[in-house]
């Protein structure tokens, strides 16, 4: 272990991760009594959009022996499974781990009724029987005061994230089950992604020890069944294929550069919010040292935008309407006083206190990092990890300042905060049990105690 991680003593990690408590616990305080007097922030217990519900269900027993099984075997497993092993079996690891905790609230609560509700893109599949004529008229429909707007979450993404539901309706897997298990499938991929790319910019023995903290994240919450967690897989193979084209670990460098480009339009298509990828993407090519797949990279970007265009939807027009709409709504009344840092408690309670240990150490890693890559050219894997936990981290500062992001961030957040767990892979291999186990514990108490909204 290189001496300056050893350096870090394990209690500092305690307390990085008591200050993670002490804001969730100011989060909670402040939002309950803001609520209470002036109900300006529009969520039932803040800073979580939900509900205090303690409960149990058939998702109990399963959510239990999963975490169990992570935590006595994750670490020895992802060190010795050859490496296809072990990004086939964190993707196993992560659907078994969701699926348990979305059944907690049953299969209809916690699964086909999820994205049913009248916020939901599902509400609106009937008005895509021409879907031509409903993408040139999209942008007619998002204010609230427009004639039959779009409902929230419809309103507040451009097309592409209603018109994969309306695909996956037109071939058969209609309704909200099928939405629910795409998204759950799709999104158990992304730590299968952030093992990809942590391996190819630093190192296997990196990926290796960040494994069992990327299966057993909070996230897996708001993962199941979330759009967002669809979102959060496209984004993370984004990464992952721009990372295997820039180090030319893939086979086929140019495809991955390509698939990367493509993904990427595609992400731009599902939320206005996560074309800061860029910043992270840019990061992967600074990592690597190349631009090599930059002109594929672009070319693939280009596709799916003028794709939209072509067929009369103007991605800027509407994103003027929806900053619009999202004043008109609770965006306009929840205070961005509180919310700009209540957010950051979101995010521990999403990517748990081991990541924020994790965190604290890679905070300090940085600078000697960049020094070390400003003065002589080189850099450790370590260095690499660091820089590319950064890169995220920079990436939600930037939506946390944007005014754009007030509430609801555990979910709209997800594609940014699956990077940070990452980090995880600093802590010192003694202490990971037990950091594993703060994370499950942290997972099935919000499980079972609130009633998340998504």
């Amino acid at each position: 272990m290189p001496r300056e991680r050893r350096a870090t003593p394990p209690r500092r990690d305690l307390l990085t991760a008591g200050a993670g408590v002490l804001l969730v616990a100011l989060a909670v305080a402040v939002g309950t009594y803001m609520e209470s007097e002036y109900g300006n922030l529009h969520v039932n217990w803040p800073p979580l959009y939900a509900k205090w519900s303690p409960h149990i269900g058939p998702g109990t027993p399963a959510a239990l022996a999963v975490g169990a099984a992570v935590i006595a075997y994750g670490p020895a497993l992802a060190a010795r499974l050859p490496w296809r092993a072990l990004v086939l079996g964190s993707w196993g690891a992560s659907l078994a781990w969701i699926w348990s905790l979305a059944l907690v609230d049953g299969w209809h609560q916690g699964v086909a009724r999820r994205l049913t509700t009248k916020y939901e893109y599902l509400q609106v599949i009937d008005r895509f029987d021409d879907i031509p004529a409903a993408l040139r008229d999209f942008t007619r429909h998002i204010l609230i005061d427009a004639p039959d707007h779009w409902p929230a979450h419809t309103a507040g993404h451009p097309p592409g994230a209603t018109l994969t539901f309306v695909v996956l309706d037109r071939v058969g897997l209609g309704g909200g089950a099928w939405a629910g298990v795409w998204c759950v499938t799709l999104g158990a991929t992304v730590a299968a992604a952030v093992l990809v790319t942590v391996r190819a910019l630093a190192d296997e023995a990196s990926a290796r020890r960040a494994a069992p903290f990327l299966v057993l994240a909070p996230a897996a919450v708001w993962t199941g069944t979330s759009a967002d967690g669809y979102f959060a897989a496209v984004a993370a193979w984004t990464i992952a294929l721009l990372a295997l084209a820039a180090t030319r670990t893939a086979r086929f460098p140019a495809a991955a550069a390509l698939g990367s480009g493509l993904l990427f339009g595609l992400l731009c298509y599902l939320s206005y919010g996560l074309t800061l990828f860029a910043v992270i993407a840019a990061a992967v090519l600074l990592l690597a040292r190349t631009a090599r797949p930059l002109p594929l990279f672009l070319a693939g970007a280009a596709v799916v935008p003028l794709v939209f265009t072509l067929a009369g939807f103007n991605w800027w027009e509407a994103y003027r309407l929806l900053v619009e709409r999202y004043y008109q709504g609770a965006g306009g009344i929840r205070p961005y006083g509180y919310w700009v840092w209540a957010n950051l408690a979101c995010t521990v309670l999403v990517v748990g206190l081991a990541t924020v240990a994790g965190l604290g150490r890679t905070v300090t890693w940085v600078p000697g990092a960049v020094r070390r890559r400003l003065r002589t050219g080189e850099d450790t894997a370590d260095d690499r990890l660091a820089l590319l936990v950064l890169a995220a981290l920079l990436t939600l500062a930037a939506a946390d300042l944007s005014g754009m992001s007030k509430a609801e961030t555990e979910r709209i957040w997800l594609p940014f905060a699956a990077w940070l767990p990452a980090a995880a892979a600093f802590l010192p291999a003694r202490t990971q049990r037990f950091w594993l186990a703060a994370q499950a514990l942290l997972a099935l108490l919000l499980n079972h105690l609130l009633h998340t909204g998504w």
